[in-house]
């Protein structure tokens, strides 16, 4: 192995499945050598799917190389970070590699945000330059002068769909017209896709980027407050997709075909769908939104050879498959994230696909795969497998991770490897409060604030989390954000914001309220205030009236005793709404 220096014991390396390597050659180039390296080996495959329409490897090549002079043309330049606001399409596949093709950093972003929620991420990183889905254009023109953009690249999406298609959605019929309202929009004061990569090529001059650059900001909630940037490198997400081919050797190299259900703004669905899948030579299907119809109506044609998705998508997929008539046999692997995986749902799937489904775990800040059960019978249900090649891991006192814990004792999982980011974006601080010096002169130790205990034979069980995130969905949820927008309801004096447990989507968000004066509980009411300032996902399902909120000595809401409290009424029958 080159590059890097494994000093700790690696225990779990004799529970690895057959083939998967203790470690693996880290990448030399950047993230557009990798896809150009599948232009260059499978020109003539299909590398992406949408709505049933095709781009070949070369096809792409060609486009990823006009929209970067297109990109230069408008002034993007090396060290630029430039925002994407795009659902899963062809155009943000060649915008990502467009981009990176520069030296500019790539910016990920929901598109499904509120503008609240979209200006604070942009005060944030500062990009002057929008690649974004015309149906959000108009939030990113109205933000105020201070953090105003120079320029936006606006993308409809249905371009990218077959003439057929296209020609449907234009038909003066209600369900045709609902779903043109939902796809695209006509915008002005833009430059359009369409006419972006109608540049020439960009010269081979253009300097390129090495693997050592910044090539994504990822935006992640962190323990309190507003999310934070996550600065991968190059080498952290080229590290992460080659780990991954490790990991699944039974995968085919240039037939493969990989399910985009997952959004590629997020830090799961970009590193496992999109560089994993170009780093293959992959079909990658690209879906804008989960729909099992859809993705089942795929599925007839052509099965998924690797499909990541979280548990919801899995249990709504089975259910529609058994319901309409479908198979999901061929599907060869599944892996699950974000939540917990229980066994009642592994054992149908694998009965319906002779496939596996395993489960693994990760952060934005990590590329974001640190682990993964083994693709073999060996994976082990309940617990988040293995750390990947090249990874190591400590279990340590949360209160002193100077000192580790005993062998199966529970402690804070800290961790290091090529796919630990660098840093977040202009926040030295945090970086600094989030790391800790190795002793032995290597890497620092990534502190991920989750308390593990390790097996002897090294699977890994997530137990609780010092980090108070409710992960719903697969999408992380930062209380503090909720509670400042519960706070300025009329009608509520104070907020906590917490997750309980849910069977289809991981955690609910669920809000204790107190109440002012006079003030009576209209929950749907709270509810409707915060649709307007938070992403669906964001607004608590439940919420309760309390009396007061309990409070630690310097006056901090104590959330896990509030949790515990919502969690014993519930089962009592009581409080929610």
């Amino acid at each position: 192995m080159k590059g890097v220096t494994i000093s700790t014991p690696r225990p779990w390396l004799s529970s690895y499945a057959a083939g998967v390597p203790h470690d693996i050659e880290l990448p030399t180039g950047s993230l557009l050598d990798i896809v150009e390296g599948s232009v260059r080996d499978y020109p003539d495959h299909v590398a992406l799917e949408f709505f049933g329409a095709t781009t070949t490897y070369h096809e792409l090549g060609a486009q990823i190389a006009r929209a970067a002079e297109g990109l230069r043309v408008l002034g993007v330049k090396a060290g630029d970070p430039v925002a994407l606001v795009l659902p899963n399409c062809p155009q943000h596949i060649v915008a990502f590699y467009a981009v990176l093709r520069l030296g500019a950093i790539v910016v990920e972003h929901n598109p499904l945000y509120t503008p609240r929620e979209l200006r604070h991420q942009f005060e944030d990183h500062g990009a002057q330059l929008v690649i974004a889905w015309d149906k959000v254009v108009d939030t990113i023109q109205d933000f105020p002068s201070d953090v105003a953009v120079q320029a936006i690249v606006s993308v409809d999406v249905t371009r990218a769909m077959p003439f057929v298609t296209r020609a449907m959605l234009r038909m003066p019929i209600s369900k045709a017209r609902e779903a043109r309202r939902t796809l695209t929009t006509s915008v002005r004061g833009t430059t359009k896709w369409g006419d972006l990569i109608k540049a020439a090529p960009v010269s081979d001059a253009t300097p390129r980027p090495s693997r050592d650059d910044v090539a994504v900001i990822q935006y992640t909630s962190g323990t309190t407050g507003q999310p934070k940037g996550a600065t991968l490198t190059h080498l952290n997400l080229s590290t992460n997709a080659a780990q991954a081919r490790a990991w699944v050797p039974t995968i085919p190299v240039g037939t493969a075909v990989v399910y985009a259900v997952l959004p590629m703004f997020h830090a799961y669905g970009l590193t496992l769908c999109l560089t994993f899948a170009m780093s293959m030579g992959a079909r990658l299907v690209l879906f804008p939104k989960f729909d099992p119809d859809l993705v089942l109506k795929v599925m007839r044609r052509r099965p998924p050879t690797f499909l990541p998705a979280v548990p919801p998508i899995y249990e709504k997929l089975a259910a529609a498959a058994a319901d309409k008539g479908v198979s999901l046999d061929g599907v060869q692997i599944a892996i699950s994230g974000a939540m917990p995986l229980t066994a009642a749902l592994v054992k149908p799937w694998e009965a319906a696909t002779n496939g596996y489904l395993v489960e693994g775990y990760g952060l934005s800040e990590t590329s974001p795969v640190l682990m993964a059960n083994p693709v073999a019978p060996t994976r082990r249900a309940g617990t988040v497998g293995l750390p990947l090649p090249n990874t190591e891991v400590r279990v340590v006192d949360p209160d002193n991770p100077a000192v580790d814990r005993p062998s199966g004792a529970e402690g804070e999982l800290i961790v290091r490897g090529p796919q630990v980011m660098s840093g977040y974006w202009k926040k030295p601080d945090e970086t600094n409060a989030v790391f800790l010096p190795a002793s032995d002169g290597g890497a620092p130790w990534f502190r991920t604030g989750d308390i593990v205990t390790v097996d002897d034979d090294g699977f890994v069980r997530i137990v609780d989390r010092i980090k108070e995130l409710i992960i719903t969905g697969g999408f992380n949820v930062s209380p503090s954000e909720v509670e400042e927008t519960l706070r300025q309801h009329p009608d509520v004096e104070d907020a906590a914001v917490v997750g309980l447990p849910s069977t289809h989507s991981g955690e609910d968000v669920v809000a204790a309220v107190v109440l002012k004066v006079g003030a009576k509980l209209d929950a749907e009411g709270i509810r409707t205030f915060t649709r307007g300032q938070l992403t669906a996902y964001k607004v608590p399902r439940r919420i309760v009236a309390v009396a007061k909120l309990p409070k630690s000595l310097i006056g901090k809401t104590l959330r896990r005793v509030v949790r515990d409290t919502l969690i014993a009424d519930l089962d009592d029958g009581g409080g929610s709404k």
